[in-house]
């Protein structure tokens, strides 16, 4: 806690909330265009005193460095069977009775510019009955922080163009601008 705490202020970051006070939840985190984000919302999380469980991509979990992902909180995803994916995560999260988890998902699901966001998080959080709360990282102001809760219908589509609505609405700048499209 108190070393990720040192490395933001190092860094110059300022951080905005708390952890989710949920047992399990979804945390979304936007704009995301670097692998700096990953690590930049991680120290964020320890700071405040929380622990992330992280999607990533299968293909970064070889020896040594899996090891390492996995001691943070990672979890090796294939993206190449996304259902595949939600029905694995999914059981995952109901595996984990009485504990907590809070994972931490980008919508935008690869760090190019995209227009219209994945729904995979929604699908996860629907069916595992987790709330989902807004990260984000401000490159621009260098602030990083847990935005509010949103509740979820059962329309992901609706749900999903609303979230990207609300963080449009923030003004974040990210790490590399031409990768994060509003719409």
């Amino acid at each position: 806690m108190r070393f990720s705490r040192f490395i933001l202020r190092v860094l110059g970051w300022k951080t905005e909330g708390t952890v989710a006070p949920d047992r399990k939840c979804v945390i979304l985190e936007a704009p995301h265009t670097s692998v700096w984000d990953f690590f930049i919302g991680y120290w964020y999380y320890r700071s405040v005193g929380g622990r992330l469980h992280i999607m990533i991509k299968k293909e970064f979990f070889v020896f040594p460095l899996g090891l390492l992902l996995r001691a943070l909180g990672g979890f090796p995803i294939d993206r190449e069977h996304p259902a595949a994916t939600v029905r694995e995560t999914i059981h995952r999260l109901t595996e984990q009775d009485g504990k907590k988890f809070h994972m931490v998902m980008c919508p935008e699901g690869t760090r190019k510019a995209v227009h219209k966001w994945k729904t995979g998080y929604h699908t996860i959080a629907w069916a595992a009955d987790m709330p989902v709360y807004l990260g984000y990282i401000d490159w621009g102001h260098k602030r990083v922080g847990l935005g509010p809760r949103v509740e979820l219908t059962d329309n992901a589509r609706a749900d999903t163009d609303r979230i990207q609505k609300m963080y449009e609405d923030m003004d974040l700048i990210a790490r590399h601008p031409q990768g994060y499209a509003t719409k």
